[in-house]
């Protein structure tokens, strides 16, 4: 027997049929077939049934088989087609898709950098002596990889941002939104270094430069790309660095909402394409964390 959603997506496509050109429509019954199937599965039956955390879920999926971006742009924008007419024929029905954003276009990744080669860049420095400067760039990469900065959140970090003895940092993201992050063991003692030798100024930037004013973010890209080719004999980006912790604190935790947390990312999703997370441990991620998953299984027991 037909469930109300399929009664529903079938009149939907009629309706259509009277607006839309016949390539539309039979582009639209293969998109929203698909969607039947998953509601099928997951034993959605009715509109009311229909959850926000259930439609990224099924995104997710589909990524993980290998589904273009485009083609998954292409299935929400059904969705929420479909959405909209059941909202004209009745206002009071809610649209779980209007809280989601419309899959991205594919991205180009970052270079990053493994457990190993990372180890090496950090562990690799001259003997910087009484040179203040040379402290400092070795403090902005053990701090750009300990705690996973943007470059932009970096050149903002004012002195009593830092608590060294705390190990922690708090930090002003997109969106002027703070947060506070760790700060490992060998970036702290890499910043008592260069506290220790940091030229006295009326500056309250954490970072100087070599006349005393603020680092810019061109000039902590430029003493991260001559680190990158003087210890690894490549060109390297302050954001590889956030990209590599990143990546590196997921594989040992599998924790991905600490990752986002830690990251400062609004979506999920952000954090898990931005750590190139396989979709197939996503899923399960998903499955063993969110409540809705969750409720599910213990609706089973």
């Amino acid at each position: 027997m037909p469930s109300e959603i399929d009664l529903q997506i079938e009149a939907f496509l009629q309706s259509a049929t009277t607006r839309l050109a016949a390539r539309s429509v039979v582009a639209y019954r293969e998109d929203l077939q698909l969607w039947q199937a998953f509601f099928t599965a997951e034993k959605i039956s009715s509109l009311t049934d229909i959850q926000a955390p259930q439609l990224r879920h099924f995104l997710l999926r589909e990524r993980q088989r290998g589904v273009s971006v485009r083609s998954l742009r292409r299935r929400f924008a059904a969705l929420r087609a479909w959405f909209r007419w059941l909202r004209q024929q009745d206002p009071q029905i809610t649209d779980p898709s209007r809280g989601l954003p419309m899959p991205k276009g594919e991205q180009h990744f970052p270079d990053w950098l493994g457990i190993d080669v990372a180890q090496k860049l950090l562990d690799t420095q001259p003997d910087a002596g009484d040179d203040w400067l040379q402290l400092r760039d070795q403090a902005i990469l053990e701090l750009l990889y300990s705690s996973a900065l943007r470059v932009s959140e970096l050149v903002q970090l004012q002195r009593h941002d830092l608590h060294l003895e705390a190990g922690r940092l708090r930090v002003l993201g997109k969106g002027q939104k703070q947060r506070i992050v760790p700060v490992g063991r060998m970036a702290r003692e890499a910043l008592q270094r260069y506290l220790a030798r940091r030229p006295e100024s009326t500056e309250t930037a954490l970072f100087l430069n070599r006349l005393g004013r603020p680092l810019g973010v061109r000039g902590v890209q430029y003493l991260v790309d001559k680190a990158g080719r003087e210890r690894l004999g490549q060109r390297l980006h302050p954001h590889s660095l956030r990209h590599s912790a990143a990546s590196h604190l997921l594989q040992s935790s599998g924790d991905l909402r600490a990752v986002q947390e830690f990251l400062g990312h609004a979506q999920i999703d952000t954090t898990a394409i931005y750590t190139h997370l396989d979709y197939q441990h996503l899923a399960q991620v998903y499955d063993q964390a969110h409540p809705h998953a969750k409720h599910k299984e213990q609706s089973h027991e």
